[in-house]
């Protein structure tokens, strides 16, 4: 990914229109009077060889005519003409390139980009509608109309919706950083935007129109990356659209696009909304109420009607409208008449004056019970309006986040409306929409809980990888993409997951019955058939068979039913398994396919032959640690049938989390996994057990780790290695590193915390903690150094952690060791380790600020060959920087070198 060149884009000093015309109604004519009448400050020039003057300005033929290097082109121009004009402006030094044009083949588009790479020039588009930049009067577009300056960046794969928002934002008075039509994005993309825009002060929420995403990984890892910085909201077009056409599994059949997008957006902390109402909505809520935290919400209003209806929207959208405790009921008592609800809403009697709402509404602000609070007003002729508002106002700006309002009306309420909103509150059209607001932000809270969540390796037992991959290597020498139900078995044992006692035969009734003899009666009978998927549907399983007789003849008819059913069939033999008997069990379903945009993905629901009936299940993204797997869970029906009722106990969840630990796995060590069903996986207090799989691999080698969209524990970069005659472990810091995060910065004293990180202070937020230790591995590392206590705990004794920029050209980091351990070389250690890491990935430099005062660091940088800023960065610090190419091969000083402070 990358943010080369951004700037010119969105922020240009100066911009040329390539094709600008005189023709009324083009596209060339357009832009130029767009660009010219919208208060751009900066250069704008006209480039067309038909043209001399356009509107009094001189019009350049070619780039060597333009009077200075323009920061952007925007190309107006026929498609076979684009690829030469983008190398023209290249070589003259333009490095940003809208191109409006439509129409260009995957030939033309391929020779752009060849054009366009040499000079690092960043082409937005082609068949785009262009940008928008209001906060610099930048209208590089034929839009319509112009948009207000804002904070808010809109960026959208569809120009026509460009258009559409800009009408309905002027009509509301919403105002935007950006407005970005991507079109084709042949090369600035998604990822490009949403990494650029993460750290533009002048961007407070981003929000994203989305048809298609083609680099996944990058767009999951950019996502991530700016969702903690700032809001990111999504509509996703086709949600109705087709899913997978046909599969051999119903995991396959069940988990189509839209369900995965859904995962992804989850999983990346952003906000999915489903129109554009809603889009503008949650912009407004997370703009303004983001900070609340609550889940539960009380209402205020002047009229019964308007808090039935809010009470009847909380109900619909699972929010919870709390109790009011007895103090807050007496405080209530007091100030309100007789008549008043008691209950919530509060309805407060609709001949309130201005002193009842500020009473009603610092009781409730004093409350912390009562949560976030919806005040709701209607007009009436008997208090003015604007008068509550501005007596209300102090007490909602001594509880910001608190309060969101809905003055219902229009005229009559519209400086009321203005008042709060000057103040920071959150405002709404009617109670529903507050309402869905509320339970919205709720959804974006726990979305954000997901991205703090960064799984490791599997927390189960440790499977055995080599036995699965040589099943697999076997059925594909063998030509089979499906694996039978005894095989399938064995993979699923192999990684944890227990299964039911099993044995494949011959299609023969003595062969099934020597087999029901090993494993004992009753037993169950099912087909094996690489051309029958599912078994059920054609009377391939019979159940409680007793004994030789009833097996035999089971045998035979099934034999006989699917030679009818299904006489093009190739009958492989019969599976012959123990009947168990688990009369509280759950069935559920437990599966894995491969998306063709997001790759592996791993689906939970409620199981049985009416799985895709029944319809009760939820998708998520590998990897999984058990958090993941618990959110995944909770998302379905049968959630809550498995935390017991009447004479069911709870099941033993941990089981089941583990065993969709052991899946996500499954999928990571195992490329040639396509799909993968366990139905039914029974659930109940014992635990879970696998009585039915079938798993489909290919040669193409869809899964694996390195098709994951997000980035899993890289457990392959963990070495363990000999330092001062005891065991060092030198790891990829994990997101359960937390408290031992913690406790290593706890040991270390105030001079080497305030060398690190500036600062004395041992304590460390949650957040920083949590940011520290659940990173994106796709962009950022750290390694911690670990030793072994002598109650065989593991205690961190030092740690490195570099950040790269989106582009990888350059990754800051910064080195921590204990403070006793000083002068034995751990740093040096860490250093290599981070060094060679970050050359491998393609990484160009590597810097780092340090104190002047830090004299051991800065002995330590000039050790291992690092050069000095000789200017710094400031009066206070120093920044050393390291080529990672040959010329910059770290020298290597052994175990002796000096040690840095933190």
């Amino acid at each position: 990914m990358s943010i080369r060149h951004l700037d010119q884009l969105l922020n240009p000093r100066s911009v040329v229109v390539v094709g600008a015309s005189d023709r009324e109604g083009s596209v060339g004519a357009t832009v130029w009077r767009n660009l010219r009448s919208s208060g751009f400050t900066g250069a704008v020039r006209a480039m067309n060889p038909r043209l001399s003057v356009l509107d009094g300005e001189p019009v350049a033929a070619r780039c060597d005519d333009l009077p200075e290097t323009p920061d952007l082109a925007v190309l107006c121009i026929p498609p076979a003409a684009v690829p030469d004009m983008i190398d023209a402006l290249g070589r003259a030094g333009t490095r940003a390139a809208i191109v409006m044009t439509a129409g260009l083949d995957r030939t033309h588009k391929q020779a752009m980009l060849d054009a366009a790479r040499p000079h690092l020039l960043r082409v937005l588009g082609p068949n785009c509608l262009g940008l928008l930049s209001p906060r610099i009067g930048l209208n590089a577009s034929f839009a319509h109309t112009n948009a207000l300056p804002g904070d808010i960046a809109f960026v959208s794969q569809s120009g026509a919706l460009v258009t559409a928002v800009l009408d309905w934002a002027r009509s509301r008075r919403i105002g935007f950083s950006h407005m970005v039509s991507l079109g084709e994005h042949a090369d600035v993309d998604f990822g490009d935007l949403l990494d650029h825009l993460a750290s533009d002060a002048r961007t407070r929420s981003i929000l994203l129109y989305i048809e298609s995403v083609e680099s996944p990984r990058k767009f999951m890892s950019a996502a991530r990356a700016a969702a903690r910085n700032k809001p990111v909201i999504v509509v996703k077009a086709g949600r109705a659209g087709r899913g997978v056409a046909a599969a051999a599994s119903h995991t396959g059949a069940m988990a189509g696009a839209d369900p995965v997008f859904d995962a992804a957006i989850r999983r990346a902390g952003m906000l999915r909304v489903d129109t554009l109402d809603e889009l503008f909505m949650a912009a407004e809520t997370l703009a303004r109420f983001r900070g609340n935290r609550d889940d539960r919400l009380t209402v205020l209003t002047n009229g019964g009607g308007a808090g039935v209806m809010a009470a009847d929207a909380a109900a619909a959208r699972g929010v919870q409208l709390p109790a009011l405790g007895e103090s807050l009921k007496a405080q209530l008592d007091a100030a309100l008449p007789p008549t008043w609800s008691h209950a919530n809403p509060i309805d407060i009697i609709g001949d309130a004056p201005v002193r009842r709402y500020t009473d009603t509404l610092s009781a409730l602000l004093a409350t912390p019970d009562a949560g976030a609070v919806l005040f709701l007003h209607a007009p009436t002729a008997i208090v003015r309006s604007d008068d509550i508002a501005r007596a209300c106002v102090p007490l909602v700006r001594r509880s910001p986040g608190r309060v969101m309002a809905c003055w219902l009306g229009d005229a009559a309420v519209a400086d009321a409306r203005r008042i709060f909103e000057d103040a920071g509150v959150a405002d709404y059209a009617t109670p529903e929409q507050a309402v869905h607001a509320f339970s919205m932000l709720s959804t974006y809270r726990a979305n954000q809980r997901l991205l703090l969540e960064v799984p490791t390796a599997s927390e189960s037992a440790t499977p055995d990888t080599a036995k699965v991959r040589a099943l697999v290597q076997s059925a594909l020498a063998q030509g089979r993409e499906m694996l039978d139900e005894s095989e399938a078995k064995s993979v699923l044992q192999a990684y944890g997951i227990p299964v039911v006692p099993t044995r494949a035969v011959s299609a023969d009734a003595q062969a099934a019955c020597e087999a029901a003899s090993e494993l004992g009666y009753p037993v169950v009978l099912k087909i094996r058939s690489a051309d029958i998927s599912h078994k059920s549907d054609v009377g391939g399983v019979a159940l409680n068979l007793r004994d030789a007789d009833e097996l035999s003849h089971a045998a035979a008819a099934m034999l006989a039913r699917i030679r009818a059913l299904r006489p093009a069939a190739r009958i492989d033999g019969f599976s012959v398994q123990a009947m168990v008997r688990r009369p509280m069990a759950q069935e559920l379903i437990v599966g894995a396919s491969v998306d063709p945009v997001f790759g592996p993905v791993i689906l939970f629901g409620q199981g049985g032959t009416a799985v895709e009936v029944l319809a009760d299940s939820a998708v998520t993204l590998p990897p999984l640690n058990r958090v993941l797997a618990r959110e995944l869970v909770a998302r379905t029906r049968v959630s809550r049938l498995l935390a017991g009722y009447r004479d069911h106990p709870p099941a033993r969840m941990e089981a089941l989390h583990d065993a969709l630990i052991a899946v996500s796995a499954l999928m990571a060590d195992i490329p040639e996994l396509a799909e993968l069903d366990i139905n039914p996986l029974w659930a109940d207090h014992d635990g879970v057990m696998a009585l039915d799989a079938r798993m489909r691999i290919s040669t193409s080698r869809p899964a694996g780790a390195s098709n994951f969209a997000i980035a899993p524990y890289p457990a392959h970069l963990s070495q363990t290695l000999a330092w001062h005659g005891h065991e060092l472990c030198v790891r990829p810091i994990r997101p359960e590193d937390g408290p031992q995060h913690r406790a290593f910065l706890e040991q270390m004293s105030p001079d080497d915390l305030h060398m690190r990180f500036f600062s004395s202070s041992r304590t460390l937020a949650q957040s920083e903690t949590a940011r520290l230790t659940q990173i994106d591995y796709a962009r950022e590392m750290a390694f911690v150094a670990t030793q072994l206590r002598p109650d065989a705990s593991e205690e961190i004794v030092g740690v490195v952690h570099a950040v790269s920029d989106p582009d990888d050209i350059e990754a800051e980091f910064a080195i921590a060791v204990r403070s006793d351990l000083h002068g034995q070389g751990l740093g040096h250690l860490l250093m290599q380790r981070m060094t060679a890491h970050l050359r491998a990935r393609g990484t160009q430099r590597m810097t780092a600020d340090v104190l002047r005062i830090n004299g051991a660091m800065r002995e330590l940088m000039q050790t291992l060959g690092f050069t000095a800023d000789p200017h710094g960065a400031d009066a206070q610090t120093l920044r050393y920087s390291l080529r990672l190419d040959a010329a910059g091969q770290l020298q290597s000083t052994g175990e002796s070198a000096t040690e840095e402070s933190p």
